[in-house]
């Protein structure tokens, strides 16, 4: 089915209704049904009303790479609809397009798609929509961009919004990878009050990925800030030390 979708459409001939066709094929209503509570969509849960076909990643990875020149006004229509595999796999596809741009040092549609992103956060509304793709875009266009730029981590960390603050801490995972702890420790500072579960493993999720690269900096941190930590982000971020250190600090005597 792949390899045909590659010889059938063309950036002309691509459509939102033609990627809804080629996903509803993935379909799994068992899948699905699991989904819907593996991602809490119970009322008053943080992904009330989100619907799901039961699409694999897999899947939607391979789909995203069939229709990667889709063009902008189909993949806002599947953005903005209301199920779940529809809205990631319009962002895989912004994502595979950002790293193509990079690939070619295509400076103005990195830009264009890294501006995009942020102006729909709105539909960025779940933990793996923004896991899977901020990483790539906001932290990959940001990487090697000047302070002035990047502070705008700091500003989306201070938001009221809770897929804001969630993209601001993990999309500095690409800054980690290349040894730069600073933005990840100004912004876990920040969130360390934060009242939401999905903060809290957010955070706790990038400094143990300092810690994975440099131990001592991520020591320093819990030191001076594991006693106001949340249960949840110190269990993150202490969960590839040994025995006896984890338990030093959950007991508060480290």
């Amino acid at each position: 089915m792949h390899v045909i979708l590659k010889h059938l459409f063309t950036p002309e001939t691509m459509t939102a209704s033609q990627v809804r066709k080629a996903l509803k094929q993935q379909s799994d209503p068992v899948r699905a049904i699991h989904s819907l509570r593996f991602f809490k969509t119970g009322k008053g849960e943080y992904g009330e009303g989100d619907k799901f076909i039961g699409a694999t990643m897999p899947s939607l990875r391979q789909l995203a790479k069939d229709f990667i020149l889709l063009k902008l006004r189909h993949i806002e229509n599947l953005l903005h609809s209301k199920v779940h595999e529809e809205r990631m796999l319009a962002l895989l596809i912004l994502m595979f397009q950002f790293n193509l741009a990079k690939k070619h040092n295509d400076t103005n549609q990195q830009k264009h798609i890294y501006n995009y992103y942020l102006s729909q956060v709105d539909h960025i509304n779940n933990w793996d929509l923004v896991d899977v793709t901020c990483r790539d875009i906001i932290g990959g266009f940001l990487l090697n961009k000047p302070k002035k730029q990047k502070d705008i981590l700091i500003r989306l960390s201070k938001s009221d919004h809770l897929w804001e603050k969630r993209i601001a801490i993990v999309c500095t995972w690409q800054f980690i990878r290349e040894y730069q702890f600073d933005y990840t420790l100004r912004i876990s500072k920040i969130l360390l009050n934060d009242e939401h579960d999905l903060i809290h493993k957010a955070v706790g999720w990038m400094l143990r990925e300092i810690g994975k690269k440099d131990l001592q900096t991520l020591m320093q941190f819990l030191q001076q800030h594991y006693k106001k930590m949340p249960r949840t982000m110190l269990r993150y971020a202490i969960e590839k030390l040994d025995e006896d250190t984890r338990q030093d600090f959950l007991k508060g005597r480290a």
